[in-house]
């Protein structure tokens, strides 16, 4: 334990002297969930104010840039520069570091959760969620599914240039299908075949029912299921490919 929490405490102060990193993960959703308010918080979308509609596609947005995508940039980036081989070299075990790190990943967005609806409350009088446990193992289901995700896409990424081109290319297009930013009920019926295998669609569903709707997490078992699933996938290519040396060029 006392390895895991040195190490944790590692973790954060390296996420936090990232720019980039917290920037891009942390802020960015913060700061287009503030814009996309602005602009049409107060408008009505499917029978809610549409502040309260989108914040809970931010958070889901948040959830898809923070556990998915700035994790698997970041341990791309620290097997092609030799970081993961010399860790093997030390006596740190190898699962209390992934541990370190996920659970690094599950802190700022539970940080990143709690500003939004702050800053939702504070800005655009959206409501606060009465479920607070369903809302809490709701997020951690989907930050540790996304992880989980995020750490089986970096082992199938070959180069550190190319990884913020490869993760932007997935989850970019995901997080706009999925309606993380509005309504995706006037999308094509193509689109919405695609997003009808996205767990971040049912992420959204789960957490906007909750949150909206005052569901509790067990009234939405379809939801959870497909979200843990593709968790489960992701654990199980994770397992399989996970690289800890940089590929040979």
């Amino acid at each position: 334990m006392r390895l895991f929490m040195h190490e944790l405490r590692a973790q954060q102060r390296l996420f936090w002297r990232s720019r980039e990193l917290a920037f891009f993960t942390f802020l960015l959703p913060i700061i287009l969930f503030f814009l996309l308010g602005s602009v049409y918080g107060d408008d009505d979308v499917e029978g809610v104010r549409g502040a309260d509609y989108l914040l809970s596609g931010m958070l889901g947005y948040g959830c898809i840039s923070t556990a998915f995508a700035g994790l698997a940039i970041m341990l791309v980036i620290r097997r092609e520069q030799g970081i993961l081989k010399r860790l093997r070299a030390t006596p740190l075990p190898p699962a209390t570091y992934l541990a370190a790190v996920l659970t690094s990943i599950v802190l700022v967005f539970a940080l990143e959760t709690v500003l939004m609806i702050s800053i939702g409350r504070i800005a655009f009088d959206t409501a606060l969620p009465d479920r607070f446990v369903s809302l809490a193992i709701a997020l951690l289901l989907g930050a540790v599914s996304f992880a989980a995700l995020g750490v089986g896409l970096s082992s199938v990424i070959r180069s550190a240039e190319g990884a913020s081109a490869v993760v932007n290319a997935i989850y970019l297009p995901v997080s706009f299908i999925s309606g993380a930013f509005f309504s995706p009920a006037s999308f094509p019926a193509f689109l919405e075949a695609i997003a009808d295998v996205l767990p971040l669609v049912y992420f959204i569903e789960l957490v906007r029912d909750v949150m909206l709707y005052g569901d509790r997490i067990w009234d939405k078992p379809t939801a959870v299921a497909v979200v843990a699933a593709w968790g489960i996938l992701g654990l199980i290519v994770s397992v399989r490919s996970f690289r800890w040396e940089p590929r040979e060029r």
